[in-house]
């Protein structure tokens, strides 16, 4: 799969130091900083004018679910689950270079939401995801905790992550999760899918430590 291409500007894909990241983290006057809750259009169309690869779809599924997690929490606040600060900015950094000059935010200040501390049933879903990578790597991963992330939207999945259609998702998902996607026969909605998956994986587990075979209410963490 070809690689992103990255602003030579910018952090490559090592990890960056605690120094690195304070020192990029100057807040600038941009059109996102004064704002709260973004209004999607602004934020979507910002971060595509900077795509580096703005067909390709990992790009899409990134800038869709980043665009709605900020539209809905807040550009002050971390856009992905289970992403930390120096892992966005290395994300968005890639996908999207010169994102720092529309930010306006500290990126060491960028805030854990609360919605993401109380939805434990999205790590289960982040670990279900990567042990399914078609390829191991950062977009693989990156598109995990994307996907997750979108699982707690109110709509079809596809429609969460702002994507242009549901047969983008279903690709993307076949693509990156080939053997998981397989499993999808019947067609189910993906978060339905998901939940199934899951659960099921939850009771094997139990069933296999001779505990009661009932499963964690991972319904409770998903949007609908």
């Amino acid at each position: 799969m070809p690689s992103i291409g990255h602003d030579p500007s910018q952090a490559t894909g090592q990890a960056l130091s605690r120094q690195s990241l304070r020192h990029r983290s100057t807040p600038l006057t941009t059109p996102f900083a004064s704002l709260g809750k973004t209004p999607e259009g602004s934020v979507h169309k910002g971060l595509m004018a900077l795509a580096a690869r703005p067909a390709y779809g990992v790009t899409l599924a990134l800038a869709g679910t980043i665009t709605h997690s900020w539209h809905v929490r807040g550009v002050r606040y971390l856009p992905l689950f289970g992403l930390d600060a120096e892992t966005t900015y290395r994300l968005l950094s890639s996908h999207f270079p010169g994102i720092g000059r529309m930010m306006g935010v500290a990126w060491g200040e960028l805030r854990l939401p609360r919605v993401f501390q109380e939805a434990y049933a999205l790590t289960d879903l982040v670990d279900m995801l990567d042990q399914h990578r078609t390829v191991v790597d950062e977009d693989s991963t990156w598109l995990a905790h994307a996907v997750a992330t979108s699982c707690l939207g109110e709509e079809a999945l596809w429609r969460d992550m702002n994507l242009p259609s549901a047969t983008v998702l279903h690709d993307l998902l076949h693509d990156f999760f080939t053997i998981l996607a397989a499993r999808n026969r019947s067609d189910m909605a993906w978060k339905d899918f998901f939940l199934q998956e899951l659960t099921q994986r939850a009771e094997r587990r139990m069933l296999r430590l001779s505990a009661s075979p009932a499963a964690p209410d991972y319904a409770s963490c998903f949007g609908r």
